[in-house]
């Protein structure tokens, strides 16, 4: 069984652009949102993959990704997945001997800035960049299949929170 260990913060300031790549830009949206488990449909840059994820709180969820055809992937984001889909921008940014990766939101989920860092263990040792503020883990509504239903633009001043 394929585990995905990963902890997300918010990002409190720009100063992790200095040290980011490029970045790539991202489409996806869900075929499927249940209790159980999500089924997304990715476009990252010219390559495209179809994910099932566990619905499970926290920061270990049970995951297994695959590739597809891009052409098919365009197609079931234009016409099968939940709208709005998810539009962001992913740099990945070095620190402390892990890699970091920062999701700049657009569309619907503008404003909206992320970090998450992927873990061999849930106890693995972190050190956190000083632009990494508020951890939000164990928050759904920044999970990317949330942010569907929920978009960043509709949330109230309380639902935004505090990034720090």
């Amino acid at each position: 069984m394929a585990t995905e260990i990963e902890r997300k913060f918010l990002v409190k300031d720009d100063r992790w652009r200095a040290m980011a790549d490029a970045g790539t830009a991202y489409r996806q949206g869900y075929l499927i949102g249940s209790e159980r488990a999500s089924v997304r449909v990715r476009i990252e840059g010219d390559v495209a993959r179809l994910n099932i994820k566990s619905a499970t709180l926290g920061i270990s969820r049970q995951e297994y990704e695959y590739s597809i055809p891009l052409a098919d992937a365009a197609a079931l984001l234009d016409t099968l997945c939940e709208k709005p889909l998810v539009e962001k921008t992913r740099h990945h940014v070095s620190f402390a001997g892990r890699i970091w990766e920062v999701d700049v939101f657009g569309g619907d989920n503008a404003g909206l800035v992320v970090a998450e860092v992927e873990l061999e263990a849930e106890d693995a040792p972190l050190q956190s960049p000083p632009w990494v503020g508020r951890e939000v883990s164990h928050e759904p509504r920044y999970y990317n299949v949330c942010l569907v239903r929920h978009p960043y633009k509709d949330w109230t001043p309380d639902e935004r929170g505090n990034v720090d």
